[in-house]
């Protein structure tokens, strides 16, 4: 199974921005180790924002370009389509819910048959999550203290379309997220303006 792989923080310097999500991320970055820094093409700018929403989500170019397919065909705007299909991806799903620390734990956790999604032990992480899916800790990993302590740790985050419960380690995603409610640093129409060639 392919997957992102590589120094994080190294990823996060070069596109200028903190995509993996931990503090301490952009410690190290200064002016010039950015590729933002320097003076780019209209296409360059389009490639960078379309490089940094696909580590976001800690996709490759031929399932980013599949689901970039998919929302051009959408009855919606092609942006928001396609960063809410992004957002339903069950490993996602797991992170925001605070089951895990970052993507790439969450991605570990799905993959090695820690969650179930209505019940159902689910072992991909691309799995696209509808509204009203159930998504859970299996019973046998509730006693893992790690993912325990993480769960307790992230009780507090709250996402609008997210509900969370706390005693039996799940949550439920109540409905599509907007785009203005995705915490993501990434200006959509460049993206959709990269494929549109």
């Amino acid at each position: 199974m392919a997957r992102m792989m590589g120094p994080r923080f190294k990823q996060c310097r070069r596109l200028g921005l903190n995509v993996c999500g931990h503090p301490k991320a952009m410690d190290r970055a200064t002016k010039g180790t950015s590729r933002a820094d320097k003076k780019l093409s209209p296409y360059g700018v389009q490639l960078l924002e379309k490089q940094r929403l696909k580590a976001y989500y800690g996709v490759l170019e031929k399932q980013f370009s599949n689901y970039v397919k998919k929302a051009m065909k959408s009855k919606d705007s092609t942006g928001t389509a396609l960063v809410q299909m992004l957002e339903c991806r069950l490993d996602n799903l797991v992170y925001r819910l605070g089951l895990a620390s970052s993507t790439r734990q969450a991605r570990q956790m799905v993959v090695h048959g820690h969650i179930l999604v209505n019940g159902k032990k689910v072992d991909i992480p691309s799995y696209g999550v509808s509204v009203g899916d159930v998504i859970s800790l299996r019973e046998k990993s509730q006693k893992n203290t790690m993912f325990k302590d993480s769960f307790q740790q992230n009780a507090t985050s709250q996402y609008p379309y997210l509900t969370k419960d706390i005693e039996n380690f799940s949550g439920v995603l109540t409905r599509k997220p907007e785009r203005n409610e995705v915490p993501i640093e990434i200006d959509d129409i460049l993206v959709v303006e990269y494929y549109s060639k």
